[in-house]
């Protein structure tokens, strides 16, 4: 038995002209945000897809990491997608666009430059959008299962009989 979708189908041309490249990522008209190589896409549905990419980029920006990929950004940040979120992150977007244009940028995620980024996040720092989204992701990013090997943190120990007698000094990156 074949399952029914009703899902659109959409053409090349169609495609193309619903996508904007922002910065590094990839803003569809229809709710949707991607990595320009393909390699995540994240729905969204209560706040916009530029709302989003802004999202993802401040939380790479707060807490940057080389070898995190941005589908953990994701993740971390997805829960803003919600209606208890919506007025908060559409007020903190928005404002946080307009201070740069007023730097000379067209919205924050346009602003090349990470270091510009970051000085405009330390404008808004004390807020509380900033600091709603850094609190969130403090859990959000670190407390993925599939980030933790990048950090060469092995996970509790305490089923595994503790650390004392399983190397806790055997960390190669202090």
């Amino acid at each position: 038995m074949t399952k029914q979708t009703n899902r659109k189908t959409m053409t090349r041309r169609e495609l193309l002209s619903r996508t904007a490249a922002v910065g590094t990522l990839v803003v569809f008209g229809g709710g949707i945000v991607a990595a320009p190589d393909g390699a995540w896409a994240t729905e969204v549905t209560t706040i916009s897809e530029h709302e989003m990419a802004t999202l993802i980029q401040m939380a790479r920006d707060i807490y940057p990491h080389d070898k995190v990929g941005d589908e953990y950004y994701v993740t971390a940040v997805k829960g803003y997608d919600s209606e208890g979120s919506i007025t908060m992150v559409s007020e903190g977007v928005a404002a946080l666009d307009a201070m740069a244009k007023a730097a000379g940028a067209n919205s924050y995620i346009e602003t090349k430059w990470e270091d510009n980024r970051v000085d405009l996040l330390k404008q808004i720092e004390d807020g509380g959008f900033f600091q709603a989204i850094r609190g969130g992701l403090v859990t959000g990013l670190y407390n993925q299962k599939d980030v933790w090997p990048i950090f060469g943190y092995e996970g509790e120990s305490f089923s595994k009989g503790g650390y004392l007698h399983r190397g806790f000094d055997d960390i190669n990156w202090l």
